[in-house]
């Protein structure tokens, strides 16, 4: 099992706006409802532990997509509820939601850690190996803290999907070798660092929180970049053997304080000022 690093709890929560209840408010009402939600939302989107992020979603499978960052799980429930706290939670429907955190998996650096221990006759259980990994993660851990721990990107699209690694019959990535796993990870990451500066890639491990392993995000300020990495990634070994891939939702990032236009069926200015 390769080593791994797991940073900030990640909620994804997808909303239907319920448009003929909503619009059967008075304006009055509907405007103070719309003022609550951005007052709370604006406070969640300038935190510094990660924030919150409104997208609209494109597509029937719901009208809002709400991401939050956080440092611990409380956190995330804490932002969970104040949403659901909210007047406006009245008239968001739930169409789905996802669960997991930020992790950053550590391939070549486990391969070369377990070689050396094992050159040293070092025994994979022992007191000793164990120290080791502590060791290692700590020193990774250090280092990678921005990536662990990131801003949401203020980039106006994004891309979010689960996804599973496959345990067929036939092909299961678990019961390959970590060398062999290792080296079509590291293939798959160098199509992915041909995007770098054009696409923002956050993965998060789900594994025991949801349905999927794990979920990830890509965020860019043109969308047809999505359909460019995904595409070229689906010819990838890691992808084309064993790649499982839950439903894709697209959004456009809104600010709170364009929420309102957006419920009054407006068209909201789109990304981040």
């Amino acid at each position: 099992m390769p080593l791994t690093l797991d940073g900030a709890p990640v909620l994804h929560q997808m909303f239907r706006l319920r448009r003929p209840a909503w619009n059967a408010l008075s304006s009055e009402r509907r405007q103070d409802i719309a003022q609550e939600a951005v007052e709370a939302i604006e406070a969640m989107e300038s935190r510094e532990d990660g924030g919150s992020a409104i997208f609209s979603q494109l597509g029937h499978k719901g009208d809002l997509m709400f991401v939050h960052f956080r440092r611990s799980f409380e956190d995330l429930n804490e932002a969970e509820i104040a949403i659901g706290n909210l007047g406006l939670a009245e008239f968001l429907e739930p169409t789905t939601s996802y669960v997991s955190s930020v992790e950053l998996g550590l391939y070549a650096g486990s391969i070369q850690l377990y070689e050396s221990l094992l050159a040293e006759g070092v025994q994979p259980g022992s007191e000793e190996w164990a120290q080791a990994e502590k060791d290692k993660m700590a020193e990774q851990a250090a280092a990678m803290a921005p990536r662990l721990y990131p801003a949401i990107p203020p980039n106006r699209f994004l891309c979010f999907y689960p996804m599973d690694k496959k345990r067929g019959e036939k092909d299961n990535w678990y019961a390959e070798e970590i060398a062999d796993r290792g080296r079509m990870m590291r293939d798959h990451g160098m199509i992915g660092r041909k995007y770098a500066g054009r696409v923002k890639q956050i993965i998060s491990a789900s594994i025991g929180f949801d349905d999927w392993e794990w979920g990830v995000d890509l965020f860019a300020d043109d969308p047809m970049v999505f359909k460019q990495l995904i595409y070229e990634m689906r010819f990838d070994e890691a992808s084309a053997l064993y790649g499982l891939f839950g439903q894709f939702y697209l959004g456009i990032r809104i600010q709170a304080g364009q929420l309102q236009p957006f419920l009054e069926g407006k068209r909201p200015e789109y990304g981040v000022t």
